[in-house]
This record gives structure tokens, C-alpha cells and sequence, in this order.
């Protein structure tokens, strides 16, 4: 059957797509300036690289884990960063607008519109419980003073989101510096160790060998990575060319991946090498092997203090982009809502995730993130594709090959979490990318025997 082209009334269109402008080439700029740095900022947060090399690295080694390292980014890049900045850079629209020539006029909305927004409180629950966590290990760790930092850190993080992103804005360029120091203290101290490193018999992993350490890998950095991979399409609104949208990938995904993650997979051998940190005893404590622990026993207690407390300064712009990020979303789906009422609602169930300690879960989280995230990049690959390597338009109503696309990749992306639940449901490896590649072909199938809907007529579109 034959791809549908016939068009629906042009007043069908929403006004959230109807009102949508293009952001002129004179708003654009090189990628230095706006997606590399960004980017880079994201993959310094000490939350992504303190802790999540511990798991390949007692699976499979050292080794392993550094070519899963440069797999990972290679695969964020090159299939979930790429095209979205591409179709940003083309039609100048934000996520919210492109999303609906994969999900509809209508199913855009919710997907990826308020998915995008409802998952931000899911990152702002693990900022506040790392940054709580941090805080209070610099002032000794009490547990009553974890739980008020989450609810402060929160609440502090949803009202400026609000009102005050502006100012954030500011000093978000400076403090990712914070890190980066950290990084390079960690690898001056414990480099010289990391050669040592021998694998432990038995691994404390529930998988042991380097092709499972490989995918342990990529599993948890494109899981991190994924819902940063569709909103390329924003970054890619502030490119100027195709070499913008590569070269800051390159930069700012390719390599700052490497960068920081390689780092941490160096330090924390080395750190368990030289017996600065012990191997866990069991697989559940895998993912508590972090890289500021083991700066702790060779630094002075002062200026652990002092780095713990910068690597939480640094992480508040972070938490503060969530929630504008689930704002911007809440107020573009429900319109007629108070946004302090649905950020205030979003808060509180951050606070929760981060005091009862599941934002700490990393593996969990970027599991969901990612079988959420990776159907969506998958399914907007293969529209593109389909549409000439350009942006189809929207698509009236639920477009039913993006939403069956997502469904059944959420659900094999989601495997692995399921496993945990029941042990009859297969462990699913590097699970987000299977996400990723379940989407895009069912969605092109899907397409391909004309399971579309209308594309719907769209004024002041350049991508024509």
C-alpha cells in the first residue's frame, strides 16, 4: 500500500503548531557557542561519570570498558544525536512542533511533548538526591540532613526554573569547570595505579566477560543520553549549517563522553588497584563505587569538603533546566493549568524519588529513560528518512506508525527492568539501542503499508 498524501483543512491545525515560528538564520550561531559547550556540560554533571563505570568495570575490565566507552559515544552521536539536530537545523522548530510528523497533531502532545516534560522531574529527582548526597557527605553524612537538603535542593530548583533561568543562565558557562578540575585530579592521583587492575574471581556482576561489559556500557551512556539525543532538534535550531550539528556532536557528545567517562574508568581502577576503594561484595553495591569516594582517602578532609560542595554548585544549573524544560512542556500540553500547580505536583514527586533513594538507582532510571527515549529517536530516524531526509510536516490527529513504533520498543527497551521483576522475561543487552532500532524498523514497515495519517498543511514552514 502507498504512503496517504492527501491533506487535512489547514484550521485543523493546532495553534501550539499554527503559532510556531521558525528561528531565523540571524539567531544562529557556531557550534562552540551553543551546542558543544551545552552538551559537554551535561556529560560533566559528576552524577553521570562518579559512579557508572564501576559496572562494566567489574564485568569485564578495564579494556572492555573503554571500548564501550567510545561505542556509546559513537552510538549517541551517530544515531540518536544526528538527525534530530538535523531536523532542527532544517525546519529552525522546536521538539514539540517536529515530534508530530512521527505522532500526530494530537499525539504530539503527549508524546514526546509531555513525556519530555514529566521525565524532566525524573532528572531533577536524581540531581537532588546525588547533590544532596554530596552536601551532606561534606558535612558528615547525616541522614536527617540528606532528606532536608532534597526537599530544599527541589524546591529551590523548581521555583527558579519559574521565575529566575535567566540568571542561572549566567554562570552555567563557569561551573562545569568545577568538574572537569575534579576529573583531572582523579586521574593525576590514581592513573599510575590503573594498569594494576585485575578482575575479580568471582565478579560481585550478575555477568561477567568483556562483551558484557561492552554492552553494560553502552547500556547505562545511551540511557543517560537518550532524551538529550531528541532534544537535538532544539540545539539544532541554533545551528547555522550541517557542520554545526556534526561538529558539535563531535565535541561536545563524541567527546566529552570519552573524556569524562574515560576518566572515571581509569581513576576507579586504579582507585581499586591500589586499595583506595575495596570491590563490592555483592552486585547491588556495584553501582555505590564512586570516584569522589575514592578522592576522599587521599585528599585532605578541607578540600574534599570544598569539592563536594563544588560539584553541587555545579549541578544546580542543571536541576534548574529541568524544571524550565517540564514547564516549557506543561504549559505548551495543558495551557489552562497553573504551571506552579504542575511543577509544584512534578517537585514533590522528584523530592520522593530522591529521599526514598530510587533517583539513585542509575541503571533503573536510565533504563526507563532510555526504552522511553530510544523508540522516539528510532521512529524520527526512519521518518526522515522516509520523507527524503527532510521533516515530513504534522501529521493530523495520532499518526498510528509512530505510536505502535514506540510501544513496542519501550517494551523490549524496558526488558531488562522487567527481568529484574520476573526472570522469565529475557535480560535484554544494551537495551536502549535495541529501543532505538526496534522503533526505526517498525516504523518504517508500518509506513511502508501506508499506516499513516494526513500530513497537515503548516504556514511559515522552511523545510518545505
Amino acid at each position: 500500500m502507498s504512503t496517504p498524501t492527501t491533506t487535512t483543512a489547514p484550521g485543523s491545525l493546532p495553534d501550539y503548531i499554527a503559532s510556531a515560528s521558525p528561528n531565523p538564520p540571524s539567531n544562529r550561531a557556531p557550534w562552540y557557542k551553543n551546542t558543544a559547550p551545552t552538551y559537554a556540560g551535561v556529560f560533566l554533571w559528576f552524577a553521570f561519570w562518579n559512579s557508572n563505570a564501576a559496572r562494566g568495570l567489574l564485568t569485564g575490565g578495564l579494556m572492555p570498558t573503554l571500548v564501550g566507552i567510545v561505542l556509546a559515544a559513537l552510538i549517541c552521536h551517530f544515531l540518536f544525536y544526528v538527525v534530530p539536530g538535523l531536523l532542527g537545523l532544517k525546519t529552525g522548530l522546536p521538539l514539540y512542533v517536529v515530534g508530530t510528523s512521527t505522532f500526530g497533531t494530537v499525539g504530539g502532545l503527549l508524546m514526546p511533548g509531555f513525556l519530555m516534560g514529566a521525565l524532566q522531574f525524573g532528572w531533577l529527582g536524581v540531581n537532588a538526591f546525588f547533590s544532596s548526597g554530596a552536601l551532606s557527605k561534606a558535612f558528615g553524612g547525616d541522614t536527617g540532613l540528606f532528606y532536608t537538603l532534597c526537599v530544599i535542593w527541589t524546591a529551590l530548583a523548581a521555583f527558579v526554573g519559574l521565575k529566575g533561568i535567566q540568571y542561572v543562565a549566567k554562570v552555567a558557562t563557569y561551573l562545569p569547570l568545577i568538574p572537569f578540575a575534579v576529573l583531572i585530579i582523579a586521574l593525576a592521583l590514581f592513573a599510575g595505579s590503573a594498569s594494576g587492575f585485575k578482575l575479580p574471581v568471582p565478579t560481585p556482576t550478575d555477568t561477567a566477560g568483556a562483551l558484557w561489559s561492552i554492552l553494560v556500557t553502552v547500556s547505562i551512556v545511551v540511557g543517560f543520553f537518550a532524551t538529550a539525543g531528541a532534544a537535538g532538534v532544539d540545539f539544532g535550531t541554533n545551528s547555522r549549517d550541517a557542520n554545526d550539528v556534526q561538529m558539535g556532536g563531535y565535541v561536545g557528545i563524541i567527546g566529552a563522553i570519552v573524556l569524562t567517562m574515560g576518566i572515571a574508568a581509569i581513576a576507579l581502577a586504579g582507585a581499586l588497584a591500589s586499595g583506595a576503594l575495596q570491590v563490592p561484595a555483592s552486585n547491588d553495591a556495584v553501582d555505590t563505587l564512586q570516584v569522589t569516594d575514592a578522592l576522599a582517602t587521599k585528599l585532605s578532609p578541607s578540600l574534599y569538603k570544598a569539592i563536594m560542595i563544588g560539584l553541587t554548585l555545579a549541578s544546580f544549573p542543571g536541576a534548574c533546566f529541568s524544571s524550565f524544560i517540564a514547564a516549557n512542556s506543561f504549559k505548551t500540553v495543558m495551557p489552562r493549568v497553573n504551571p506552579f500547580i504542575s511543577v509544584g505536583i512534578g517537585a514533590i514527586v522528584s523530592m520522593a524519588l530522591a529521599i526514598t533513594g530510587i533517583a539513585g538507582k542509575l541503571p533503573v532510571v536510565f533504563g526507563i529513560i532510555g526504552a522511553s527515549f530510544g523508540p522516539i529517536c528510532g521512529a524520527m530516524v526512519a521518518d526522515y528518512l522516509l520523507a527524503g531526509n527532510r521533516w515530513s510536516g504534522p501529521r493530523a490527529g495520532f499518526n498510528p506508525a509512530g505510536w505502535i513504533a514506540w510501544a513496542l520498543g519501550f517494551f523490549v527497551g524496558v526488558m531488562p527492568n522487567l527481568h529484574k521483576w520476573q526472570e522469565a522475561i529475557p535480560d535484554v543487552p544494551a537495551a536502549p539501542v535495541a529501543a532505538f532500532v526496534v522503533g526505526f524498523v517498525v516504523y518504517y514497515i508500518t509506513a511502508k503499508i501506508g499506516m499513516l495519517t494526513p500530513v497537515v498543511p503548516m504556514p511559515n514552514r522552511i523545510d518545505a
